[in-house]
């Protein structure tokens, strides 16, 4: 059953039972090497209340900045929880945050590809319902989750690859080789992907920077999170390159 996840209220799964004696589960190993888990006591895999309660904001958080809307958001996460779980046997102990990165970009990219081998229908009604929303939910009431809407279009007519790596470079903080490990690519197909976003957000968003003569705006002039963090008027970010 689908959670409301913007409320981080969930259904929860079935809870897998600790057998005894002591406990490692995920979120006790990140940071961890594989070395510093093999001294301790087996992995056990956490249950999908530990899982929900320590994660599912994060994984909302980034869904929203790669869907750009409330309602693909939380589809979005619904999709991700569901690959976890079947995919944490394969897990190995290390970084889960990184893991939950990795899983919830190729979700979503695996979603935008199939989105665009039907996109020869017609437009419903439906895609029109799904227009982003100015009623956020509770987590996206908050700087760090939402745009303004002239950049979150902007980031919207992106590619799904490219919006994925700016998304991941200049919003989640992430280096360009744990990009690459996170997508699955090449280190200059990320740097690829980047530069052409960067300049792609650029020019959708040339009518925002004061130096084209334009006078500012009040927009302008006030110092939103996603002009803080995104270069998209040809400004640097601290700590990329």
């Amino acid at each position: 059953m689908k959670g409301t996840w913007s409320s981080g209220q969930v259904q929860p799964a079935p809870a897998r039972r600790d057998n005894g004696g002591d406990r490692v589960t995920a979120t006790d190993t990140i940071g961890a090497t594989q070395g510093d888990v093999s001294e301790q006591t087996a992995w056990v895999p956490p249950t999908w209340e530990e899982i929900v309660e320590q994660h599912s904001a994060r994984v909302y958080r980034l869904a929203y900045r790669l869907t750009g809307n409330p309602h693909d958001a939380e589809d979005l996460t619904h999709d991700v929880f569901i690959r976890v779980f079947r995919s944490l046997h394969s897990y190995r102990p290390g970084t889960f945050e990184g893991w939950l990165h990795r899983i919830t970009t190729n979700v979503f990219l695996d979603k935008m590809r199939r989105k665009q081998r039907i996109r020869f229908d017609a437009l419903s009604d439906e895609s029109a319902a799904r227009l982003p929303s100015r009623e956020l939910g509770p987590e996206s009431a908050y700087d760090a989750t939402h745009f303004d809407d002239d950049v979150q279009r902007a980031l919207d007519s992106l590619s799904p690859e490219f919006r994925a790596a700016v998304v991941l470079c200049d919003i989640e903080g992430l280096s360009y080789e744990e990009i690459a490990a996170t997508l699955g690519i090449k280190l200059g197909t990320v740097r690829s992907r980047i530069h052409r976003g960067r300049a792609q957000l650029r020019e959708a968003l040339a009518h925002r920077d004061p130096s084209l003569g334009r006078p500012a705006t009040d927009a302008d002039r006030t110092p939103t999170p996603t002009k803080r963090r995104l270069p998209v008027l040809g400004r640097a970010v601290p700590g990329h390159q």
